[in-house]
């Protein structure tokens, strides 16, 4: 039997409560999600598990707590932030071979259009659909680290397995192209 409460109540039953069911819903809700999206940014499967394992321990553990601003919170975007910062601390650990394991990701799905760019490509404000589209892969994964992902240039530079010069200069270069493109 689901749980019909609003992910706001089962955030709520979770830190008040440590309601156990409340929990087991959000997983159900958010694990597959969050591995999903991972996986979009790094190829091992091993490490992926064990980065929601731990992103979800946290929220039952609450050594992370979720600051509810409004009345509607957003448990998916927290969710990511919380992945997604996990991952880089993962693959920081990793070193070198976290780094190869990266760089090969990104050569088996170099084809392969993510969900993010899909969703970035279909925007139908302006012509930023099509300027988003004209830019490299390279300044395209520098924005989508840091702008929509939310990382700082450093994890962006650990996730991309670029140096942290690099990550700003290309989002210098990708936000330079996109004004132009949208002057």
């Amino acid at each position: 039997m689901s749980d019909t409460r609003s992910d706001g109540e089962l955030l709520r039953a979770i830190a008040a409560d440590a309601d156990r069911h409340a929990f087991e819903e959000l997983y159900r809700r958010y694990a597959p999600w969050l591995r999903a999206r991972l996986r979009g940014r790094c190829a091992d499967l091993g490490v992926v598990d064990d980065v929601v394992q731990e992103t979800f321990l946290a929220v039952w553990r609450g050594t992370a707590r979720h600051r509810q601003e409004g009345h509607s919170p957003d448990a998916a975007g927290w969710l990511w932030r919380i992945g997604s910062r996990r991952l880089v601390d993962a693959l920081r650990g990793d070193g070198a071979r976290g780094r190869l394991r990266q760089a090969l990701a990104r050569l088996r799905h170099r084809d392969e259009v993510s969900a993010e760019e899909r969703v970035l490509a279909g925007v139908e404000h302006g012509d930023l659909a099509g300027a988003l589209v004209r830019l490299s892969p390279e300044l395209r994964a520098v924005l989508q680290a840091t702008v929509i992902d939310g990382l700082t240039t450093r994890e962006a530079a650990v996730l991309l397995g670029i140096p942290p010069g690099t990550v700003k200069t290309r989002a210098m270069r990708a936000r330079k192209q996109l004004r132009e493109a949208l002057a």
